[in-house]
């Protein structure tokens, strides 16, 4: 962790408000590093933190700290904190695409309930990586139309041992083998990719930890492990 934006993304991690870290001048500093923390990955919200303002800023503060200037300390040291989180902000901006900002449209419309209360819920108990995941999804689903395309693949992303069978013979039908122990973490995200990437035609039948048995594929057809179609 080396610089200011390093320090609000691991706040938006822990899902906590970059607003609670405050940015202070560092009194003793390398004049190599913008961060110089004791510990580089303790951070945690409500701390203080102690920055070299002249690392890659000091046009802005060469005048803000100068040695002989000393009145108005709250006031300089509230506007540094002001500055700093700005600056943070800007460097997390910095190169994204148009394509990451209707990601982050996608994200933002979900979590103001866009997409009704039910699937607000379920979107912010997802991880971080996952929410950009299912974002992209969408954004993906708007351009293409490919629902059921979509829908197998949100499934592979967030359980990397899934299997999804189309039964569309008879009838439309998708056999889900999700390939983990059911629990509440995983059915928020199954019920969550059915309800945004299943069209509304599909029945589905969902298997957890078993596999119904498939002829000729040796690892669904042992004893006591087959899961009944």
């Amino acid at each position: 962790m080396n610089y200011i934006w390093d320090v609000v993304m691991r706040i938006r991690n822990l899902q906590a408000d970059a607003a609670d870290i405050r940015f202070v001048p560092a009194q003793t500093y390398s004049p190599y590093m913008e961060l110089s923390l004791p510990e580089l990955n303790a951070i945690s919200p409500g701390q203080v933190l102690e920055i070299n303002p002249y690392y890659r800023f000091y046009d802005i503060f060469r005048d803000l700290f100068a040695p002989d200037l000393t009145g108005d300390e709250e006031l300089r040291d509230t506007l540094f904190d002001l500055l700093m989180h700005f600056l943070a902000e800007i460097d997390l901006h910095q190169g994204m695409n148009r394509r990451e900002y209707y990601i982050r449209f996608v994200r933002r419309d979900i979590s103001s309930g866009l997409f009704g209360g039910r699937i607000r819920e379920y979107f912010s108990r997802l991880e971080q990586e996952e929410q950009e995941t299912v974002a992209e999804g969408i954004l993906r689903l708007y351009e293409t139309g490919e629902a059921v395309h979509l829908f197998k693949e949100m499934m592979k992303r967030l359980f990397s041992g899934s299997v999804i069978y189309a039964n569309c013979e008879e009838k439309d039908e998708l056999l889900i083998y999700v390939g983990r122990e059911e629990d509440e973490a995983a059915r928020i995200r199954v019920e969550l990719i059915l309800e945004l990437f299943l069209p509304p035609r599909f029945q589905t039948e969902l298997y957890w930890s078993r596999h119904f048995g498939v002829l000729g594929t040796e690892l669904t057809m042992r004893m006591d492990a087959i899961a009944l179609y």
